[in-house]
């Protein structure tokens, strides 16, 4: 095995760590059994409370962010730098812990967007939240960031493989917020509370 192997085997299994649903475990209960039964931030909110919610934030951004920063310290290929980003955020999607049934991937992808471009991040954020903000909705905000962050770094003129990456990930975002799609068509969507 190559060492490329290696690392893109890891990002996966870094990927595929179950961060909220370890936390929720914690307090004996299961968001897969709950709400949209998602184990992404926002549902796991709804489980187990905002801290738990917030954790979870962070460690689905790590889990991409990390796998990536390292890659991008071992070598300055934006073609095996996406290979890991992307690794890691199927892993997510596709965890082999959870018998691949896992979350929807926005907050893995954004840990690998912020280490590609913290610049494209804050744009992203910015287009997230407004979104947000008028709507309530956090679904759309997250499809319209998804759909955005292609164009940001074209913008931003950064490396081809990054805007096909970031295409790919959208992709599949998308396929895993289709039954969101459907409730934001018919209006049946939960809109975010403070």
């Amino acid at each position: 095995m190559t060492l490329q192997a290696f690392f893109v085997i890891v990002a996966y299994l870094i990927g595929s760590i179950p961060v909220g649903l370890l936390l929720s475990k914690i307090q004996g209960k299961d968001p897969r059994n709950i709400g949209s039964g998602n184990i992404g931030a926002t549902n796991v909110m709804r489980t187990a409370g905002k801290t738990a919610g917030i954790v979870t934030l962070l460690g689905d951004v790590a889990k991409g962010f990390l796998p990536v920063m390292i890659a991008n310290y071992y070598s300055n290929s934006s073609f095996f730098v996406s290979l890991i980003g992307f690794s890691a955020f199927i892993g997510h999607l596709y965890p082999v812990y959870l018998r691949f049934k896992g979350g929807k991937g926005v907050a893995t992808a954004l840990g690998v967007y912020l280490a590609i471009s913290p610049l494209a991040i804050l744009i992203d954020i910015l287009i997230f939240t407004s979104v947000l903000f008028k709507w309530r909705y956090v679904s759309l905000g997250s499809l319209v960031g998804t759909f955005m962050m292609p164009v940001i770094l074209i913008i931003l003129g950064k490396p081809y493989m990054y805007i096909i990456l970031s295409i790919l990930i959208g992709i599949f975002i998308f396929i895993k917020h289709r039954d969101n799609i459907r409730r934001l068509a018919k209006g049946e969507e939960n809109k975010f509370k403070t």
